[in-house]
């Protein structure tokens, strides 16, 4: 099997929501010796964009999406172990992620603290549909480094500009860092809420927190 080859089999394998074939790729993936972490940003990543597609089409359902991400994250996890050793000793930073609460999307945002993970941070994932007080509550209780947030309707995305007044009422967020994202969101609205951070997508997402900590 070629690398190529093995990012398709890795692509395809989430698609088919098939946790014993991801498994099984990522195990090839490391006796093949390839870079974990490039295994998950070209393989099983594009795959699970794929199965947010389906969703959004119609044409896969939530328990299928469910599936599909539980095959990821038992991939992941296989390739986790495999991560060289200073990767894994180094904490990049502490990082409370969610969805927006009114908001039930969470593929996206699945994604992105999957690879914040892979990356060194520590991740605290709150899941979908979370009250705003959970994200001020959190941040203090782990000491959070970087609060995500995610909203894929303009009717949630308010809930990104109020949380960035909880936080400054809890006396928090000078420091920490907050990070916007989601369908709807956009640089001029991170901006204009007083955001630290924009990101697209997941990749940029990382590169963005990393960069965020560096600072």
């Amino acid at each position: 099997m070629t690398q190529q080859e093995l990012f398709d089999a890795a692509k395809a394998a989430v698609v088919a929501a098939d946790e014993d074939q991801a498994v099984a790729v990522a195990q090839e993936a490391v006796a093949m010796g390839l870079d974990p972490v490039r295994v998950i940003a070209e393989g099983f990543t594009p795959g699970m964009r794929e199965v947010g597609d389906l969703f959004e089409r119609g044409t896969m359902f939530l328990p299928e999406v469910i599936i599909a991400s539980e095959a990821m994250v038992a991939a992941v996890a296989v390739l986790e172990a495999h991560l060289p050793a200073d990767k894994k000793e180094k904490k990049a930073g502490v990082v409370v992620i969610g969805t927006i609460e009114g908001d039930v999307h969470d593929i996206g945002k699945g994604i992105v603290a999957t690879l914040m993970r892979v990356y060194g941070f520590e991740v605290h994932d709150l899941g979908r549909d979370v009250p705003l007080v959970s994200y001020v509550q959190k941040a203090r209780e782990v000491d959070a480094t970087i609060i995500g947030s995610s909203a894929l309707m303009t009717t949630t995305m308010m809930g990104q500009k109020t949380l960035e007044k909880l936080l400054k009422e809890a006396d928090i967020r000078d420091r920490v860092r907050t990070m916007v994202g989601g369908a709807v969101v956009t640089q001029y609205w991170a901006d204009k809420i007083g955001a630290d951070a924009y990101a697209e997508n997941a990749q940029e997402a990382v590169q963005k927190a990393l960069e965020l900590v560096a600072g």
